[in-house]
Order: structure tokens, then sequence, then C-alpha cells
């Protein structure tokens, strides 16, 4: 899948020239002349990922027949013929594998390299990933392509085609397997090719280690919009942890420049007329159920305004709010909750609570997944059994549909509008549950076994844990997780040690 990638320098020339809404199918949005962005629930979701830039490199070493001596090592690449035959091989197979892909990727064309004066060349390219093909070739020579500043991936053949020496070479006096040291501390982040960076045959398998390299690239320096600015549950030192850990720009805004964006946004005709007829379309949503006062929901759409003003302004891919269930309810004459599920469900990422323990952990979930991913309060567990609830969940779970909701009000407040959405019985689900701000990030699959109507926060799950549930209950800190649609706890897991963080899971893979 081919994206529109746009850096920040790009980013904020196309908004000052006017077309960013254009190219990223956000509308065209004029105050003061009858000419009000369209909020358009059957837009496809916006793409905010950054390219993944793969450098495939095929390493190999062509034998020198010597009479009577042992002249060649193990492989079925031995002739310059079989390169020719080889390099298309690869060449047919990323492409293949590039077409499946659902993150934006560019797998520049296969170089060759034979010895290491050619290495220096590679070394220096715009790359994010050096993909080895080990065929033959000296130790030294494979290790001349390992790069601090580049992740490597290294695959060999056993029977998908001629195989490689390196199938049978390849051991860890070249690879780190740190798996016991991990347990007992969070590692500094490396590029040096763990156990795990070795793919033999499978180009899904290729596949879904990429699918992770970008959701760790796009989640460093990522920039998130806090209205009311930054904390961390029973943990001060997270909004901290992010920057350091994640490289994270969190830009602090206060809810007096709220107020003031609240007061001349009521007092646009064009925009209140524009966010009474999103919210027509709102409620003409197959399966949507209104619940609560109207004027509620319309205050909540020109709040989903003013945060999405607030992310364009900033250049920024994230927005959380701070006091969400206190300062901001007498401004807005609404709750936050509909709002931030407004912004999920149209590509972005809104998090309720400006809570940093785990909103890194859902910036990747995000980017791995290309789906809105669901904040909410844990619970403890019991009977291989959760229940995941908080009033401001997505919609478009599975990044397309629509899922059934109902509009009801906030539960704590019993004001606004908050959605309570319905999700499929029987869908699997990848959750995380980030261990306050210390580097530790467990993760497992769970089954959605009901909807049920608790009173607790509105958007409500039973979800029934996939594993060893049990180790579950030492983990209850009365503390957020995240959810997502779907399986990717390979990918959280190999995420997490590119990270530096240790990483347990309940779930075996």
């Amino acid at each position: 899948m081919h994206t529109i990638s746009l850096n920040r320098r790009e980013f904020a020339r196309l908004t000052a020239a006017g077309v960013t809404g254009g190219l990223l199918g956000l509308g065209h949005s004029v105050f003061g002349e009858g000419q009000i962005e369209t909020w358009d629930p059957a837009r496809p979701m916006i793409k905010t990922a950054k390219t993944l830039k793969v450098q495939p490199v095929f390493m190999y070493r062509l034998p020198v027949r010597r009479e009577e001596a042992s002249w060649k090592s193990w492989g079925g690449i031995q002739t310059e013929e079989a390169v020719t035959e080889e390099l298309a091989r690869i060449t047919s197979e990323l492409a293949a594998l590039s077409a499946r892909a659902e993150f934006p990727i560019q797998i520049r064309p296969v170089v060759k390299v034979d010895s290491a004066d050619k290495v220096s060349r590679i070394r220096e390219q715009d790359s994010d990933v050096v993909l080895i093909y080990a065929c033959t070739g000296s130790g030294d020579l494979l290790k001349s392509l390992f790069s601090p500043s580049k992740d490597a991936l290294i695959f060999v053949r056993h029977r998908s085609g001629p195989i490689y020496y390196w199938y049978e070479a390849l051991s860890t006096r070249y690879l780190e397997t740190r798996d016991s040291e991990a347990r007992q501390k969070a590692q500094p982040r490396t590029n040096t090719p763990h156990v795990d960076d070795v793919v033999v045959d499978d180009h899904q398998e290729i596949l879904w280690r990429l699918r992770a390299l970008s959701g760790v690239k796009n989640l460093m320096g990522t920039r998130v919009v806090a209205l009311g600015g930054a904390w961390g549950k029973y943990s001060p030192e997270a909004p901290q942890y992010a920057r350091d850990k994640f490289g994270i720009e969190i830009i602090e805004t206060s809810y007096d420049d709220l107020a003031g964006r609240i007061r001349r946004a009521r007092a646009d005709p064009d925009l209140v007329n524009g966010a009474e007829a999103w919210v027509e379309k709102y409620l003409a949503l197959p399966k949507t159920v209104l619940q609560t006062e109207k004027h509620f929901v319309v205050n909540a759409f020109l709040l989903y305004k003013i945060f999405k003003d607030l992310m364009q302004e900033n250049d920024a891919t994230a927005f959380t709010v701070k006091s969400c269930m206190g300062t901001i309810i007498p401004m807005s004459k609404t709750t936050a909750c509909l709002s931030l599920s407004l912004l999920n469900d149209e590509g972005r990422m809104a998090f309720c609570e400006s809570d940093f323990v785990v909103i890194p952990a859902g910036i990747l979930m995000y980017y791995l997944s290309g789906k809105p991913v669901f904040l909410h309060n844990s619970t403890f567990p019991h009977q291989g059994m959760v229940t995941c609830a908080h009033c401001t969940a997505p919609r478009r779970m599975d990044g397309s549909r629509y899922e059934p909701a109902t509009l009801l009000t906030h539960y704590e407040s019993d004001y606004g509008a908050a959605p309570k959405v319905a999700m499929p019985l029987g869908q699997e689900v990848t959750l995380l549950d980030p261990e306050y701000a210390v580097g530790r990030w467990i993760g497992f699959k769970g089954t959605v076994k009901g909807n049920p109507s608790y009173a607790i926060c509105r958007s409500q799950q039973d979800v029934e844990i996939q594993g060893k549930w049990q180790k579950l209950i030492r983990e209850a800190r009365d503390s957020h997780w995240l959810m997502v649609y779907g399986d990717y706890l390979r990918e959280e897991g190999y995420a997490a040690r590119k990270l530096g963080l240790l990483w347990e899971t309940l779930t075996e893979a």
C-alpha cells in the first residue's frame, strides 16, 4: 500500500497554501465565508505514517575452483548466472511483499555486495532498514553490513530457492540473544541483529517485522498536543520519560486558549450550521441511536473541530486532554468523549486523560495496526475475563466500518455526549498494559464476549483473555490499557525489544 507521506516542513508549507485538506481528505475550512470544512463519514481514514525505507542487499562470494582442494562453501549460487537469477527472484518476491504491505514502505532496488569496499555506500544511504540476503561470503563481510544507525534483517534460504551458506553458518557468534538479561532490566535500544531478526524462507515473516519497524520509526518523535498539560496516572515522571525514551514532543496548550476558541466557534454561524449538519450525518449512520440531548452532540462536533485545528496548527499527529472530566465541561457545554472518538474515526490519534504512561504504547499500536486504538480502564482479572471500559471508544475500530453505537451522557458526570460502541462478539483484540513509566510492557490477546451495560464508562466490553490470565492478577494496578482489533502481539513484542523495553506476554505466539 503506497500512501502520501508529508514531512513536517512539507505539511507546514501545504497548510499555509491552504491545500493540506485536499491532499489528506479533510475538506476545506474558511471561517466567515460560508465555506466550512465538511465532515464526511464515508471518507477513508487518513494515514499519517512516515514511509519505511528498506535497502535489500544480496551478499555473496563466487568461488574459484582449485584442484585437489576444498574450494567452495555450502550454497546453491556459485556462478554469475545463478546470481542474476537470484536477483530476479528477490526482486519479484519483494514486489509481492510491498503489494501486501498496508503501511507505507519504499523498497529500493537490490544491491549486490561481494566485498567490504562496497559497504560504505549502503551505510551512507537514507534508509531505515538493511535487508540482508546472506547467501555466501565471510563473517566479516556480514558484520560490515550492520550499522549503528539502521536496523538489520537477515534472510536465508532453505527450501524457497537455492540454499544459502548462511542458513548453516548463522549463530549467536553473530547475533544477540539478550533474553535472560532483558528479564532483569530494560536494555538500551541496539541495532546489532538479534536472533529474532533472522528469517528463513518466508517473506511473510519479513513483512510483519517491517510492520513493527515502521511502528517504531513512527512512534519516535511523535508530536502530541496536550490540552491542559501532560501527566501520568500514578506516575508523575511519565511525560518526561516519554520525551527521553521515545523523543515524543509534547505541545502543552492552555484552557484559557480553548475558552477563546469556543467563544469564537459559537459566534460563527457558518460553523454552527456546519456542525448541526454533521450531527445529522452522524445520526443517520446505520445502528446509531441518540439517547442524550442533541445540543450536546452539536457542541461535541464544535469541540472536535477545535481539537483538529490545534493539531494542524501544531503539526501534530496526536491529541490528548488532561481535564476531560472537569475543566472542559463548563467551557464546552458538553464532554470531550465524542469529540475524541470522532478524531480517532477520522484516522488521527486522540486519547483522553493525557496519560503519558500509555500514550506512547497507544501511538505504537496505531502505527502497527493502521487502526484506531481504544484507551480504556483496566479491571481486576477473574475467571479468564476482564472488562474494558471508557467513554471515548472509536467506532471505526477495524479502520473502515462504523460499529453500532448509542450516544449517551458521559457516565461520571451524566452530562454531554459519549458513544457506547458495540464490538462484534468473537472479535479478536490485542491489548497492551504498560507498567507506569518503568519501561515494562505486558501484551496479550483477547476475544470480545459481550457489550454489557454496567454502571461504568459507556463503551464497555467483557473480554476473554487468551493465555495465562492468572499472571495478569499480579499486574492489576488500576491504570489504563490499550486495545486494537486484530492480532499484533508479535509486532508489539518485536518493537518492544527494538525500543529497549522489558516485554512480557500472557499469550503464546
